[in-house]
C-alpha cells in the first residue's frame, strides 16, 4: 500500500507540474498536431490507400516519444531548480520508486499525443478508424506508454549526475525517431542500423500498433517492447544509484 501511495502522489504532482510549464504543453498539444498535419499532407502525395492511418499512428508515437524525452529530462532538472532533487535523493526510498511515478506521468501525459493525431486525422482528413483487432489495440496503448515511461526512467538516471544533460533530448529526438520507423520502414535503412531498432521499445510499440490496427501478429512486439521497458526499469534503479553515488563524489546534486 505505500508503493501504491507513492506512486499515486508522484503521478498526481508531475501532472499537475507538467500542465503549469507553457513549453511543455507545447511540445505535448501543439507538436503531435503539427507533425501529423505534416504527416498526413506527405502520404497523401503517395495516394496509396491505407497510408493515412499508418502516418497516423507513426506522428502519435512521434509525440509520445517526444513528450517522454522532454519530460524525463526535465523532470530532474525542475527538481534542482526548485530545490527538491536533494530531498528525493535524501529520501529512505529508493531514488527509482520515487522518480518511477514522475515517468509515469511524462508517458501517460504523451499518450494524448496519440489519440489527438487519430481524432485530428479523422475530422480533419477523414482517416478510417477501422481496426484489425480493435481490442488488442486497445490493450497495446497502455503497454507501449508503459514502456516508453519506463525507458524514460533510465534515460532520466544520467540528468542527476550531469547538470546540462537536458540536451541529449535534441539529441536522441529525431535519430529514435528515424530508427524506430515511426514513420517509414526501417527496412529502407542500413542493415548495420536494425540492431539499433530492435533494442528500442518504440519501434516494437509502433509494430505492434501497426499490426492490431492493419491486422498482424500483436503478442510478440507487444511482449518485446514490455520486456524492453522492464529491463529499462531494472537498469535505471541501478543507475540511478550509481550516478547518485557521483553526484555526491562530484558534488554536482544540487544546481546552487
Amino acid at each position: 500500500m505505500r508503493f501504491l501511495r507513492l506512486i499515486r502522489a508522484g503521478f498526481v504532482v508531475n501532472v499537475k507540474m507538467l500542465a503549469t510549464s507553457s513549453f511543455f504543453m507545447l511540445i505535448a498539444v501543439a507538436q503531435p498536431v503539427i507533425f501529423a498535419t505534416i504527416a498526413y499532407y506527405m502520404f497523401l502525395s503517395g495516394g496509396r490507400e491505407g497510408t493515412l492511418l499508418y502516418a497516423s499512428l507513426g506522428a502519435g508515437m512521434m509525440g509520445v516519444w517526444s513528450t517522454t524525452l522532454f519530460a524525463s529530462g526535465g523532470m530532474i532538472q525542475w527538481q534542482r531548480w526548485q530545490g527538491t532533487l536533494e530531498l528525493g535523493v535524501a529520501s529512505p526510498v529508493n531514488l527509482a520508486l520515487v522518480y518511477l511515478p514522475f515517468s509515469l506521468a511524462n508517458s501517460f501525459t504523451g499518450a494524448y499525443a496519440l489519440a489527438a493525431t487519430l481524432i485530428w486525422g479523422r475530422v480533419i482528413f477523414g482517416v478510417p478508424l477501422h481496426f484489425a483487432h480493435p481490442w488488442l489495440f486497445v490493450l497495446a496503448v497502455p503497454t507501449v506508454v508503459l514502456s516508453l515511461a519506463l525507458l524514460g526512467l533510465l534515460l532520466a538516471s544520467t540528468f542527476v549526475l550531469y547538470r546540462n544533460a537536458n540536451a541529449m533530448s535534441n539529441l536522441l529526438e529525431y535519430p529514435v525517431w528515424i530508427a524506430s520507423g515511426l514513420v517509414f520502414s526501417t527496412a529502407i535503412l542500413p542493415a548495420w542500423t536494425h540492431p539499433i531498432s530492435w533494442i528500442l521499445p518504440p519501434y516494437w510499440g509502433i509494430i505492434a500498433l501497426r499490426h492490431a490496427a492493419f491486422g498482424g501478429g500483436v503478442w510478440f512486439p507487444l511482449s518485446m517492447a514490455l520486456a524492453l521497458g522492464v529491463i529499462s526499469v531494472v537498469l535505471a534503479t541501478f543507475t540511478l544509484r550509481w550516478f547518485e553515488h557521483l553526484a555526491r563524489a562530484r558534488a554536482t546534486l544540487a544546481l546552487t
